[in-house]
This record gives C-alpha cells, sequence and structure tokens, in this order.
C-alpha cells in the first residue's frame, strides 16, 4: 500500500487528484493540506511514501527535501507553467507534474516514483496542439465571459458565495449560471468542471484570462 500526502492550496484540484488515484487499489491518501506549515508536520505524524506538493506552497525547497529524506519519502511537485523541471530534480525531487496532467499521467508518474525512479510530464502542449484541442475550443466558444470568469474562480477553489460576492450579485444567480455551464459542457458538478477545465487548456486559458 502505497501511503500518500497531498499538499495545495486549491481544495478543489486536492480533490481531483484524490479522486484520480482513490480508485487504485495500492494507494492511499492520508492526509490533505493546504498551509506550508502543515507538510512537514504531515510527515512527522504519517511516514507517507509519497508527498506531491505545489511548488508555490513551499519557500524553503531544501529544507522539505531534508525533511523528506528523514522520513524515507518521496516527492512529487505540482508545479506551475513555465518553472524548470531540471532545477528541481537538482534538488531533490523525484518526479514533477503541471496543473495540466491528466490521470494516466499523474498514476504513471505516483508508481515511477514509488518504484525508485524520477518521472517529469512531457513538454506541455506547442500552441499548434493546443489549438486543435477542438473540444476546448468549441466549449470556450460556448461560453459567455461572464461564464468564463466563474468557470475560472470555481477552478481557484471559489465557493459560489464567495463568487457572488466577487461578481456582485446573489449565490442563487451564481447557481443558475453554473447550471448552464454544466449544460454547456457535459460535467454534473463543480469538481468535474474544474478537471475539465485543467485539462483543457485552450479553456482553462481564457478562463484565466477573463479575470485579469
Amino acid at each position: 500500500m502505497l501511503k500518500m500526502v497531498l499538499a495545495d492550496k486549491q481544495a478543489i484540484f486536492r480533490a481531483g487528484i484524490a479522486k484520480v488515484l482513490g480508485v487504485e487499489d495500492e494507494i492511499r491518501i492520508v492526509a490533505q493540506v493546504q498551509s506550508s506549515d502543515q507538510i512537514i508536520p504531515s510527515l512527522e505524524k504519517f511516514h507517507p511514501n509519497i508527498l506531491a506538493f505545489a511548488t508555490n506552497l513551499v519557500s524553503n525547497m531544501a529544507e522539505l527535501v531534508e525533511a523528506a529524506g528523514r522520513f524515507k519519502t518521496r516527492l512529487i511537485a505540482l508545479a506551475e507553467t513555465g518553472e524548470n523541471t531540471s532545477a528541481h530534480l537538482s534538488s531533490g525531487i523525484h518526479g514533477v507534474v503541471f496543473r495540466s496532467v491528466t490521470g494516466p499521467q499523474l498514476l504513471e508518474c505516483v508508481r515511477a516514483v514509488a518504484g525508485g525512479g524520477t518521472w517529469v510530464q512531457p513538454a506541455l502542449a506547442s500552441p499548434e496542439v493546443t489549438e486543435n484541442d477542438m473540444v476546448g475550443a468549441r466549449v470556450r466558444d460556448r461560453l459567455t465571459p461572464k461564464e468564463l470568469k466563474i468557470v475560472a474562480l470555481v477552478v481557484q477553489g471559489y465557493k459560489n458565495k464567495d463568487i457572488a460576492t466577487e461578481l456582485g450579485t446573489t449565490e442563487q444567480v451564481i447557481k443558475n449560471y453554473l447550471r448552464n455551464v454544466y449544460d454547456k459542457i457535459g460535467v454534473s458538478d463543480r469538481l468535474e468542471l474544474a478537471l475539465f477545465t485543467i485539462h483543457h487548456r485552450i479553456l482553462a486559458e481564457a478562463a484565466a484570462a477573463s479575470t485579469k
């Protein structure tokens, strides 16, 4: 049994990872943490085989690598687009994935790292490949600017009440918008919406741009 701890500020993203890995018999998510000061205590308490952590959550990478070594925990970095993967590997991290990672890629990474190897997600799609994401492009074109903004806020972990405050409207209006978004995309809840958006970069970029 592989014991894993997930560390990320975004509850939706943690839930997505847990959903992908939780169906595997050999993997058990023993803890999820959302702040930097919870990471090392979680290693001390659970002695996980693997810690998957957001790089933007860690201010002292050397300290984390040293602590992980003490507990024989192997490390997978959840990196942001454009981060230097080779620098992470040279600092003692064993695997690197981006937020665009697919379920099969994430599972491949976990198994490789658990087996003593290293694994880095292949380079992000070129602009040409991204443009060929017809599903993502079709969904992007179906959504209104306000719907795109709501999608972006959902991916960031905002609750309906917070989105309503951000957009100066009511929670019921946001619920109505989300129902329309679910119908247009073909998903059933905010977790599926977040995962769909993360996996279709052309949609994720449009949603992110709508909040600027």
